[in-house]
């Protein structure tokens, strides 16, 4: 069963077709496609996960008769906005934290203000965009749990974001196979490249922003 897991895991993180074409392999698809989107919807450390290219090869999979696309689409929906409240309830708990207070209540009561307007107003764009940036995918979520204090908007935004993301990727996985062949295969090697290239460029972003920082304070 293991050694099954981690050969539908491996395929999967590999864009490897031809490995999930195998017989009986659809449920173990659909388990460890809904683990990949929760755990890398919730948890900053699981940010490397190939998620978005995983959807795409999920709809490509539902499209060829791997698997049951409705039943994809509501497995990747349901898993990632769970994922979101999941990294929600983390910044509700670490917002009790007294360090984390002392860090809020250092921030001037304005700019709080501002952030609270710029979710409130902005909350479903900023979930939406998020969802295609590894490490933002479930940081956002995280601050909004810090920030937002009434769930039912959040679950709002969530779950719509979650319904965009999942009908737009999987969509097109879907359409990949009725493209010509040169084409297929040069937009699915964008999208492989796609997470670790926001991955990268996020990492990049926050090291000079770091950096920015020490030297301001150093002058």
């Amino acid at each position: 069963m293991l050694d099954s897991i981690y050969t539908v895991l491996s395929a999967l993180w590999h864009q490897d077709f031809n490995a999930l074409l195998t017989p009986g392999s659809a449920v173990l698809i659909y388990l460890c496609v809904g683990t990949l989107i929760f755990l890398e919807s919730g948890f900053i450390p699981a940010a490397p996960f190939p998620c978005d290219s995983v959807v795409v090869l999920s709809g490509t999979l539902a499209a060829v008769g791997v698997i049951d696309p409705i039943a994809i689409l509501l497995l990747i929906l349901v898993c990632a906005a769970m994922g979101s409240w999941m990294a929600y309830l983390q910044g509700r708990w670490l917002n009790r934290l007294p360090v984390v207070q002392r860090w809020v209540n250092a921030v001037p009561s304005e700019k709080l203000q501002t952030v609270d307007k710029l979710l409130g107003r902005h909350g479903l764009v900023a979930l939406f965009t998020a969802r295609f940036i590894p490490v933002v995918r479930s940081l956002l979520p995280l601050m909004m749990g810090m920030r937002v204090k009434e769930a039912p908007k959040f679950h709002y935004f969530s779950w719509l974001s979650a319904i965009l993301w999942t009908l737009l990727l999987v969509g097109l996985g879907y359409i990949l196979p009725s493209l010509p062949e040169p084409i297929s295969k040069t937009v699915t090697m964008g999208l492989m490249a796609a997470p670790v290239i926001t991955f990268c460029v996020a990492l990049t972003s926050w090291l000079v922003f770091k950096l920015r920082s020490r030297l301001k304070r150093s002058i």
